[in-house]
């Protein structure tokens, strides 16, 4: 923290809240006019912008825990020097922070992936991803909802090029469904802000939490209807069935740095959920408390359902995968609606340690596949999914061949089936335990009263979930390592394996340091369940130069 007297410093310092957006998004610019045959220097120059971010992310976070929860001024930067709820502000608390660091770590592991050869597949590469991760960090860190649909707009038109990157043509029908769904969850995205602004006369989310409990009946409607509205496209992203139709077949046919990084995006959804829910239509939101829980935990139920379902029917690890994020949603949104408060910090813990092990399990499987005969199993995924490359290409990998490569990669494949499955000790077992145990968080005497047919519903769907996990990653496991038919050992290089690695490693050491992590967790959780407390110190943050 600073101090109030070092005010050079202080100064200084106040700026590294918008560094997350601007490093990138000029990075990206300085991108673009570099020929592409010096992909090498791109790809370091990428990779050195997306380092710089996990650092500052990093610095961020540690701020936002070190006392009330942020930089000077509360942790609110006024772009223009223009208070809230007039000018446009950044706002940076715990959870703002997580997911910044979660979001630049999986970007990191995702690009040095990359480099080994799939940033050759087709142009651009790494400008478009320094704009995904300039929208998803601006999308985190926004205070209201107009620069929301501005980041997210970044984010989506950055992932439409990314999503079709070495093109082919499963990946082209994939994408192409991508875009039109996400354009159409982007059109009601606009038709819900417009509806709250008329309604509300204002967007800046901390604003709305002070002004929805005073509002009449008649106006207080209209911003429920464009929040439901709002929610949706939302929902889409997030992947909630019955929304989700497309998330899985568009995920497998990705690039795996595409799809490693894509394990993020669900969560911006998720995110936004969790903020309006919580801020907008929290405690003090009078009559509108609690709008869209039954919702939530419905569809959220329901996705679980579906999610695992997938799982148990996927013969390939692309679409498993696919279907394990829509699992991954679904707890999440369930843990959200059925409005338990000490579910929230193990739901915050849950999201950290799914989207490293997706994120690290869409890596593994291009490696794992790669020593496959396409034709040897028609259920499998396909070559022409993860691209075509020919002899040449195959011969521009960077690095060098790490041995015992079986070895490694099967015992990565065991760290992410324990990890799905939510089995003991690491931190999936942990996250599910957290979840529960918040959920029965009451004396025994009052358990047979207080616990409803959802939250017994919850709690049977998250076991069964997990035991999909196990027996689907089990007979993958089986087929690909034991009773494979081919006998050809892929070629990995360390520079491919290295991410997957580090990805799995953070899992392990969030197991390792379970207890400061979940008192971080609390800490957030705390902060989000204090809404007006939030509101007050956005709106009361002070101009930079005011004493």
């Amino acid at each position: 923290m600073w101090t109030e007297g070092s005010s050079a410093v202080t100064d200084w310092l106040d700026h590294l809240l918008i560094l997350p957006i601007l490093l990138p998004l000029a990075v990206a610019a300085v991108l673009i006019p570099i020929n592409e045959r010096d992909r090498t220097l791109k790809g370091a120059i990428g990779f050195a912008s997306t380092l710089a971010v996990f650092i500052l992310s990093m610095i961020l976070m540690r701020l936002a825990a070190a006392g009330t929860g942020s930089l000077p001024g509360s942790g609110v930067y006024q772009l223009g020097n223009w208070p809230a709820p007039f000018g446009i502000v950044l706002v940076l608390d715990r959870l703002s922070a997580l997911m910044l660091c979660l979001t630049s770590g999986l970007a990191l592991a995702a690009q040095a992936y990359s480099m080994a050869r799939w940033h050759t597949a087709g142009h651009h590469f790494h400008s478009l991803f320094q704009l995904l991760v300039a929208g998803l960090n601006g999308a985190f860190l926004t205070g209201d909802l107009f620069n929301l649909f501005v980041f997210f707009e970044m984010m989506l038109a950055a992932s439409y090029g990314l999503l079709l990157h070495g093109s082919g043509p499963l990946r082209v029908k994939a994408g192409l469904h991508y875009i039109a769904v996400n354009l159409a969850a982007s059109a009601l995205f606009l038709i819900g802000v417009s509806l709250i602004y008329g309604a509300a006369g204002t967007l800046n989310m901390a604003d709305l939490a002070t002004k929805l409990a005073a509002l009449e009946p008649r106006s207080r409607t209209l911003v429920e209807m464009g929040s439901a509205i709002l929610g949706v496209a939302f929902l889409v992203k997030a992947g909630m069935w019955p929304l989700s139709f497309w998330l899985p077949t568009a995920y497998a046919a990705a690039t795996p740095p595409v799809a490693g990084v894509f394990a993020v995006l669900t969560k911006v959804g998720i995110y936004v959920i969790i903020r309006l829910h919580l801020l907008v239509f929290g405690t003090a939101a009078g009559a509108s408390s609690g709008f869209g829980q039954e919702w939530l935990v419905t569809g959220g139920m329901l996705t679980i359902a579906f999610g695992g379902i997938g799982v148990l029917a996927s013969q390939a690890m692309g679409r498993l995968a696919g279907y394990s994020v829509l699992v991954s949603s679904g707890t999440l949104l369930a843990a959200v609606g059925l409005g338990h408060d000490g579910m929230l910090a193990g739901a915050l813990f849950y999201l950290v340690s799914s989207t490293l092990t997706i994120g690290a399990f869409f890596l593994l499987i291009e490696l794992v596949e790669r020593g496959r005969d396409a034709g040897a199993d028609v259920l499998a995924v396909t070559m022409e999914a993860y691209g075509d490359f020919d002899e040449d290409e195959e011969e521009e990998e960077v690095g060098a061949a790490i041995p015992g490569t079986m070895a490694v990669l099967g015992l990565c494949f065991c760290l992410c089936a324990l990890l799905l499955a939510g089995l003991p000790p690491l931190s999936g077992f942990i996250a599910k335990f957290a979840l529960i145990s918040g959920l029965f968080d009451m004396p025994a005497a009052e358990l047979a009263t207080a616990m409803s047919a959802a939250d017994w519903t919850y709690v049977t769907l998250l076991i069964l979930s997990g035991l999909a996990a196990m027996i689907a990653m089990n007979r993958i496991g089986i087929r690909t390592f034991w009773a494979s038919i081919e006998g050809t050992i892929p070629r990995v290089v360390v520079i491919e394996i290295t991410p997957v690695v580090v990805l799995l490693g953070a899992c392990i050491f969030l197991s390792l340091q379970a207890g400061p992590a979940m008192r971080y967790m609390q800490a957030t959780a705390d902060d989000l369940l204090a809404p007006l407390t939030h509101s007050e110190r956005v709106l009361s943050a002070p101009r930079a130069g005011s004493q």
